[in-house]
């Protein structure tokens, strides 16, 4: 089932160089270039050079990563080689190089994972001396966005983000990565289906996915929540319930084989709640049972509607018409299964638990706490699952303390009554008017966790996503959203002012992005919430703040480290992006920062109007 999420919400800092040692005079010398988190690294030298070779790799040696330079005595070639034992390409470019010390600059563009622009400041030094060159940061992006904003320009880049739930038939690392190639933002681990070590092993193939080959997937986990629900189906995938069949819902405990049509259901007290004429609704209406009779632990159903049904699937009763809905209000929104649950995720380094189930907002505050005492340096976000009626009743509230909310369009839907349907219907859309209402993200449930088809489910999101937003681009399809104000600290609030503006700005003025530099990622999420024509381009220091940015619609997040200085932040983005052929001289950017210099309280915001040069 399709879902949709919303948000409520010198060059660097330390000096790099690269310095050169010079050596005996050889016609093929070789280079040792260690990457390290070290402020600065090393390249051995032997005398003058016409062709050397370097092996980029980890301190210890676990990688190492081949390239070849071609060196001539007055300038350098470009030239295109394998990359380590993945078969990879590394471009080596430079460009008005000359010993008479003119500038120049060489890019090393890989393919996959990121780009180095060197600037030779100085006079190139004659190889039989010391020199010392300073070097710019190193920026990474999802090589799948770099390789869509070459071929396409700015205006073209998707903005609304796709979920993947992972499960069998999309966990192992060559599905994961078709996956993260098609387009999937985020990957969602569902806790109400397999084991611990099952999660682990597929967090730990996505971790390894962004840290080895350039993407950069954000890691969602989905609490289980308190529902009553069904049992595992006695290890079945799943069972077919046909019309007019006979089944049996029953609270027991089975220590053998789980009998013919029998449903285990968690709730010690259904047995005693249900009455004869009640409808059961399974998975949000997938299959409906008639309870045709009682029998101490054991109710008695009749196959109404027929279907598939799932292990661990949410089970409603409805009475005369409607929901029952004190049965599930009895239980804790979080359960203890879930808090051991939510202690795993923080352990693994998820960027965001979504909560099943949340009633009121008191759950959410309370989760917060509870995140920030047990791991005080986490980032993780918390996001409000809405699936069922009380939810609504108390959405405003939620949305104040949630970083984000998820609609069960499936769950919420079937505890709505029919008649009730068309009044909410723009709370709870479908693919096309839920990218219409520039929702942050699209989740795919079932169809990538279980389909036969998640790759292709994920192209029928992504084709739909790209083709509706194109023609709201073509109907000038923006507006100046009156939103409410979130903060009561005078900082914040210009902070609220200075995108709003920004938004507006390149609206009117058509410009091609908008350029954010964001420690925290605060302002990267005001521009979002404003729901700008153009793409943002948000810079960050930190990799977690990265991918959490990456639920954010309309967000392209970018890894660098910047200075304390707009001016030098600007001019080192529009040489690497420029290296990376990402941006094109002419276009025009709109700018707003929210670093403050570590010596300094106060700082003047503004916004400023560039065309890259």
């Amino acid at each position: 089932m399709t879902q949709a999420l919303w948000f409520c919400s010198s060059h660097a800092t330390t000096q790099h160089c690269l310095q050169v040692a010079s050596g005996k005079d050889n016609q093929n010398s070789r280079f040792s270039c260690l990457k390290s988190t070290a402020s600065s690294s090393k390249i051995a030298r032997e005398g003058s050079v016409k062709g050397s070779r370097a092996g980029f790799g980890a301190v210890n040696g676990s990688q190492c990563w081949g390239t070849t330079l071609a060196l001539k005595k007055n300038n350098l070639k470009s030239e295109r080689v394998g990359h380590g034992d993945r078969g990879l390409s590394v471009q080596m470019m430079a460009e008005n190089c000359d010993r008479n010390g003119k500038d120049a600059q060489v890019a090393l563009l890989d393919d996959l994972e990121e780009a180095s622009v060197y600037r030779f400041t100085n006079d190139l030094p004659e190889w039989g001396g010391n020199k010392e060159i300073p070097i710019s940061p190193i920026m990474d992006i999802d090589f799948v966005t770099e390789g869509e904003l070459k071929e396409n320009a700015f205006r073209s880049a998707r903005r609304t983000k796709l979920v993947c739930t992972i499960g069998p038939s999309c966990s192992s690392s060559e599905q994961l990565e078709a996956l993260a190639i098609g387009g999937m933002n985020v990957a969602r681990i569902n806790m109400c289906h397999g084991t611990k070590e099952w999660h682990r092993s597929v967090i730990r193939r996505i971790k390894t996915l962004n840290q080895e080959k350039g993407y950069s997937v954000t890691l969602m986990m989905d609490t289980e929540g308190s529902e009553i629900h069904m049992g595992d189906l006695g290890g079945a995938q799943s069972s077919k319930a046909e019309d007019g069949d006979e089944w049996v819902c029953t609270v027991r405990k089975f220590h053998g084989p789980l009998p013919q049509r029998t449903i285990q259901v968690n709730y010690d007290g259904f047995a005693e709640d249900v009455m004869v004429g009640d409808e059961l609704v399974v998975d949000g209406g997938m299959v409906r049972f008639e309870v045709v009779e009682k029998m101490g632990p054991d109710i008695y159903c009749q196959c109404t509607d027929p279907g598939l049904l799932l292990p661990r699937a949410n089970l409603t009763i409805w009475r005369n018409g409607h929901l029952l809905q004190e049965r599930n209000a009895m239980l804790p929104t979080i359960s203890s299964k879930d808090w051991l649950d939510i202690d795993f995720g923080l352990a693994e380094g998820v960027d965001f638990i979504a909560v099943s189930f949340v009633q009121t907002a008191d759950v959410i505050k309370h989760l917060k706490s509870y995140i920030a005492a047990r791991s005080p340096n986490s980032s993780t976000g918390v996001f409000a699952k809405i699936e069922s009626a009380e939810s609504l009743k108390n959405l405003e509230e939620i949305l104040q303390v949630s970083d984000g909310v998820m609609v069960a369009r499936g769950d919420l839907g079937a505890q709505i009554p029919l008649e009730q349907v068309p009044s909410v219907q723009h709370k709870v859309a479908d693919v096309s008017e839920a990218v219409r209402q520039r929702a942050d993200a699209l989740m795919l449930s079932g169809e990538s966790a279980m389909g036969l088809f998640p790759e292709k489910a994920l192209s029928v999101l992504r084709t739909v996503s790209l083709r509706i937003e194109l023609r709201l681009r073509e109907e000038k399809y923006y507006e100046s959203l009156q939103l409410p104000t979130l903060s009561t600290i005078l900082s914040e609030r210009i902070s609220e002012e200075i995108c709003a503006s920004a938004a507006q700005m390149a609206n009117k003025l058509g410009a091609d992005a908008i350029f954010v530099y964001t420690r925290r990622g605060y302002m990267a999420s005001l521009l979002s919430r404003n729901r700008p024509d153009c793409p943002i381009f948000a810079f960050t220091h930190s990799a977690s703040v990265r991918r959490r940015l990456n639920l954010h619609w309309g967000v392209i997040p970018f890894r660098l480290d910047f200075a304390d200085e707009m001016e030098s932040n600007l001019c080192q983005t529009f040489s690497l992006l420029k290296a990376r052929g990402m941006i094109r001289s002419g276009e025009l950017i709109i700018a707003v920062s929210d670093i403050t210099p570590e010596n300094q309280t106060d700082i003047l915001q503004s916004i400023q109007v560039r065309k890259i040069p």
